[in-house]
């Protein structure tokens, strides 16, 4: 597997599998088949879709180094960026598509709405990681002080997961929350365990 996952195939593949979920969003939009309401459709895809990248992000290093296969880091990037990617849609799938770019509506929004905040403050802290995912950004900001800036994923899981989970409680529909709350707990889990045991990456 490692030798595999070491081409540049596989970082193509990486590539085509992310992009899938937008793409469909796109020819789902196109033709008509979004239901009869595109915009809460759209919103909720693309935040969907956020919350599962976060995930594999954060299980990349797990299973790197659980089921020993180092070349897995080389993927850590790409999947966080398109974190980014997603989260960047679902944030225009609102503003955009469901409020029109209008500052007023929005503002009345979130203050009927606080949870859209709490969504609003995880895209703002992952935005110096996206800008920070490359490697002229690392070195400029040494490699210690890198990754204590992206350790910040933890805490945008939180935010994350809590946004969700405000957003579910006002339909009392909690079955996936639990769901991204079990994979999400169990990752920090992991991670708590492994600084605890001296391990910093």
């Amino acid at each position: 597997m490692n030798r595999w996952l070491s081409k540049r195939l596989a970082k193509t593949v990486w590539l085509g599998v992310s992009l899938l979920p937008a793409l469909w969003l796109v020819l789902a939009a196109f033709t008509d088949q979004l239901g009869a309401n595109p915009a809460e459709a759209l919103i909720r895809a693309t935040g969907d879709w956020t919350l599962r990248m976060l995930c594999v992000v954060m299980a990349i290093t797990p299973m790197r180094v659980t089921f020993g296969i180092p070349v897995l880091a080389r993927f850590r990037r790409m999947a966080g960026l398109f974190v980014y990617f997603y989260v960047v849609l679902h944030l225009l799938a609102y503003s955009g598509f469901d409020m029109g770019f209008d500052v007023a509506d929005i503002a009345k929004d979130i203050a009927k709405r606080p949870f859209i905040l709490v969504g609003f403050s995880a895209f703002v802290l992952l935005t110096p990681l996206a800008l920070t995912s490359f490697n002229r950004a690392i070195r400029a900001l040494g490699g210690k002080r890198w990754q204590a800036l992206h350790r910040l994923i933890y805490a945008i899981a939180v935010l994350a997961l809590l946004h969700f989970f405000w957003m579910r409680a006002g339909k009392n529909n909690f079955t996936e929350v639990a769901v991204y709350a079990a994979v999400i707990g169990a990752l920090l889990a992991w991670r708590i365990a492994r600084v605890l045991g001296g391990k910093t990456s």
